[in-house]
């Protein structure tokens, strides 16, 4: 739990580096944001002392200068396409981002929706989102976007996009997930504004691959692996490196698509402000990590995680082999071994002794603790109880009486006709309170909840779907072995 990153010294030189590109640009710069504006837990994990929320703090810095747009792609509305992290479709997490930057006290300008065709369901949504109040403006599938110059850059390309209407010096670009369109809008507005006689400028904000730690470091590995899916690979930037004699990590598509966004700002401003794709981006990552030992185990085990979930992704979907193999090949670039993972270790070990499924979890002061699972309480149950007792310096005796659990457990298989007798985690730690009232360390072990927070916990057996979401909930970093516990064909 030793802190690999200085949170504060991040807010402040990246909250600096954004206004001197404002300025840079004459006083109106459209940021293309990538990745989470918040509720960044990869950063977390693989930057010790990163906050999830430390990007929209530093924004609050420059709340007065800030303008939210929000991109959404029409395909993905008509597709009812899903954030994995959080299960939502992209058409409602617009209206939570929404809700989540007006509470913040943060003006949201409007949504834009990309790849607009007349499409029903899209023209509903719309009508929803404006009977809210919510500003809309639609911007066609440009045809030979990107790579025809001549017709893009011009009244029939960019022109024929509504014209959106923004107030504030810093428009922060933003979307629920990748390929929304929003480097396309950031440019249609820059076309705009020139024909206008408007000065403005684009840049990117991107948290990883950090730019100035090297190639093979194990954060920007850890990016790798967090975003196989997507074949994304981390590259040395040759436009940078020709520009400046510096070597600087970037990533392949910034790469790849660098020439035809240069040559689009040199006809759009009459020559490109960026030497490199590492130029347009104002991250102060590198800058802010004051232990590099810390930040680079986080990252490691964070790699391990990666390969773990996918490997589970593959059980139970069978369409994650070739991840699976990609993030092995990442593993051995950093020198780990996930069958070397101290808390996989413990729990196998545990299911060895017990002969049932068991877990284990490294709590804040290095400790690893066991949980077996029991008549009544699963693993993933046993080992909350366990972790919550060492935290909350509980006597290791029986907190939650077998004749509380007992009735919980005739509902479950009674009343609501489930196979499994035993407790979720979640059954748990309401059967926990519920015992609140007449046991004082009960009260004690739920107040202790928090301290969980960022620890890791490895099963020998797939979970259920209850007991990864309440981990999740608390903020414990969960892997497990990819195998289930029973060899029905379904599962839940």
């Amino acid at each position: 739990m030793k802190n690999g990153f200085d949170n504060e010294k991040y807010i402040q030189l990246q909250a600096k580096s954004i206004r001197e590109r404002i300025d840079k640009f004459g006083g109106k710069l459209y940021m293309e944001f990538g990745g989470k504006l918040f509720d960044d837990h990869h950063a977390s994990r693989v930057l010790p002392g990163f906050q999830p929320d430390a990007k929209i703090k530093m924004l609050q810095e420059l709340q007065e200068d800030v303008e939210i747009l929000i991109v959404i792609n029409a395909l993905d509305i008509v597709s009812n396409k899903t954030r994995s992290d959080i299960d939502i479709p992209y058409s409602e997490d617009v209206m939570r981002l929404v809700d989540i930057f007006h509470d913040m006290g943060f003006y949201v300008g409007s949504v834009v929706i990309t790849r607009y065709a007349e499409q029903l369901e899209v023209d509903d949504y719309i009508g929803h989102l404006e009977a809210m109040g919510v500003k809309t403006y639609k911007h066609r599938t440009i045809e030979g976007y990107p790579y025809d110059i001549d017709h893009l850059v011009s009244d029939d390309g960019f022109g024929k996009n509504e014209y959106i209407e923004t107030k504030k010096p810093l428009i922060v670009v933003t979307a629920p997930g990748p390929g929304s369109g929003k480097m396309a809008t950031c440019l249609s507005q820059l076309y705009h504004d020139y024909k206008k006689g408007i000065k403005s400028g684009y840049a990117k904000f991107e948290t990883f691959p950090v730019w100035n730690l090297p190639l093979k470091h194990p954060v920007n590995i850890a990016y790798e692996a967090a975003t196989v899916d997507l074949e994304d690979t981390n590259a040395i930037d040759p436009f940078h490196l020709e520009a400046y004699g510096k070597t600087a990590t970037n990533y392949n598509r910034d790469i790849e698509s660098f020439p035809v966004l240069q040559e689009m700002m040199t006809r759009i401003m009459g020559s490109c402000p960026y030497k490199s794709p590492t130029d347009m981006g104002v991250n102060m990552v590198g800058r802010a990590i004051i232990d590099n030992s810390v930040v680079c185990n986080a990252s490691c085990g964070e790699i391990i995680r990666r390969y773990y979930n996918l490997a589970v992704k593959d059980m139970r979907k069978g369409n994650a082999k070739d991840q699976v193999a990609a993030v092995k090949i990442l593993m051995k670039q950093v020198g780990v071994d996930p069958e070397k993972f101290p808390l996989r270790q413990a729990a196998l070990e545990r299911e060895r002794k017990t002969g049932h499924p068991a877990g284990a979890m490294m709590l804040p002061n290095g400790d690893i603790i066991t949980g077996k699972t029991t008549d009544l309480l699963g693993c993933a149950s046993s080992l909350l109880l366990n972790a919550l007792k060492r935290v909350a310096n509980v006597e290791d005796v029986e907190i939650i009486k077998d004749e509380a659990i007992e009735p919980i457990s005739k509902l479950k298989t009674g009343v609501f006709h489930s196979k499994n007798p035993r407790l979720h985690s979640d059954e748990t730690l309401l059967a926990l309170s519920a015992s609140s009232s007449s046991e004082p360390r009960a009260q004690e072990m739920i107040n202790a909840v928090s301290e969980l927070r960022g620890c890791d916990a490895f099963f020998s057996v797939i979970l259920s779907n209850a007991d990864e979401h309440l981990y999740r909930t608390l903020g414990i970093n969960l892997c497990s072995e990819p195998k289930f516990e029973r060899t029905n064909l379904y599962h839940r």
